[in-house]
């Protein structure tokens, strides 16, 4: 009997590849790739090939019998605003993929690559809760501008996943639950969890949100605007600093938590000032979801790589939990909720939706 699910997320200088079979990892790897390997691709779907052969390595490595291989599931890019869930991968996702009709970015490669390998192993592909998952209430997308409606972009992947696993452990489901869940890494998404839905969200590609260690987040702006006009910034040189060069990497010339934190400790006041300023931000956006909750919240949970560093957990806790308990899930589980999604699929408890 076919058990094992072959899981693929893309990142913008690595894929994470591993193997699960009946709820446990058999394998994984993430493999990194140098710029030197990446430069010689004009962009991030020229680079399927490449990924393709270092999965392959991965897996001609194991001891598995490749034939048992039941589906494989890659991470969601960026494909029309979906609900989340588990999504079968065909012809209208590749084609709008391949076009990159909404963008670029390496998570497109997940349902590629999936799909790739699925034929391979004559099974299904899947992607689950890609970074577009939109389960706004309508006036969650309303901006203050006519013509302009607010996205949901972030980490639902991961917010998904640490609020089943958190709530699990309280006796308490993800479906009647309300939670608040901080993404924390690169960038940041603060969501609203309600009833198994994200109902709002901080979506930091766009500008919105606290500052992060590459984001601007929300800025004032006219002075802005002002900046674009006088420097003469194409779009995508706007998108660049929005989501890119902001937040900490403008502040301090630095985006690792771990090396700002010995600046502080060796005395950097600046390094101090500037942390403290992310974490008041993330402090405001948690409460500006509890009040989109209307303060009836059954937890508040910190994740993403940045909750590894305990003052920051601290700080942002000492702000937040009068709302309500904090949780706190370091790191991401992204490949176990990839997993999850698929085999919900394949024992029958979850149906695929259709893109």
């Amino acid at each position: 009997m076919k058990t094992i699910v072959l899981v693929i997320n893309p990142g913008s200088t690595s894929t994470k590849v591993a193997l699960f079979s009946e709820g446990q990892r058999l394998a994984e790897e993430s493999i990194s790739h140098s710029k030197k390997e990446l430069a010689q691709y004009k962009g991030v779907i020229q680079q399927r090939s490449f990924r393709e052969a270092e999965i392959q390595r991965f897996l001609d490595q194991q001891t598995i019998n490749q034939q048992d291989i039941a589906a494989v599931v890659g991470r969601g890019g960026l494909v029309d605003p979906v609900p989340g869930g588990t999504f079968l991968v065909d012809e209208k996702m590749l084609s709008d993929i391949l076009s990159e009709k909404n963008g670029s970015h390496a998570s497109n490669l997940g349902a590629i690559l999936a799909n790739d390998f699925a034929e391979k192993f004559g099974v299904k592909a899947y992607i689950v809760d890609p970074v577009v998952v939109d389960e706004f209430t309508p006036v969650a997308r309303i901006s203050g501008l006519k013509g302009i409606e607010r996205r949901s972009v972030g980490h639902p992947l991961n917010q998904k996943a640490v609020a089943r696993k958190i709530l699990a452990e309280i006796g308490k489901s993800y479906e009647s639950s309300s939670v608040v869940v901080a993404h924390l890494g690169g960038g940041i998404s603060v969501g609203a969890h309600q009833n198994g839905r994200i109902i709002d969200l901080s979506n930091g590609l766009d500008g919105e949100g606290p500052y992060t260690p590459e984001r601007t987040g929300a800025l004032p702006v006219t002075p802005f605007v002002a900046k674009v006009l006088q420097e003469g910034l194409t779009l995508p040189e706007v998108k660049k600093i929005i989501a890119g060069n902001g937040g900490l990497s403008s502040y301090l010339d630095e985006i690792d938590i771990r090396v700002i934190e010995k600046r502080i400790q060796a005395g950097d006041e600046e390094a101090q000032y500037y942390i403290d300023g992310m974490c008041y931000q993330i402090q405001k956006e948690i409460g500006a979801m509890a009040a989109v909750l209307h303060g009836k919240v059954d937890r508040i949970i910190l994740t993403g790589g940045v909750s590894y560093s305990k003052n920051i957990v601290a700080k942002i806790t000492e702000g937040i939990s009068w709302i309500a308990p904090v949780a706190v899930a370091p790191g991401e589980m992204e490949m176990e909720a990839l997993y999850a999604g698929a085999q919900r699929v394949l024992d029958g408890s979850e149906a695929a939706q259709v893109y």
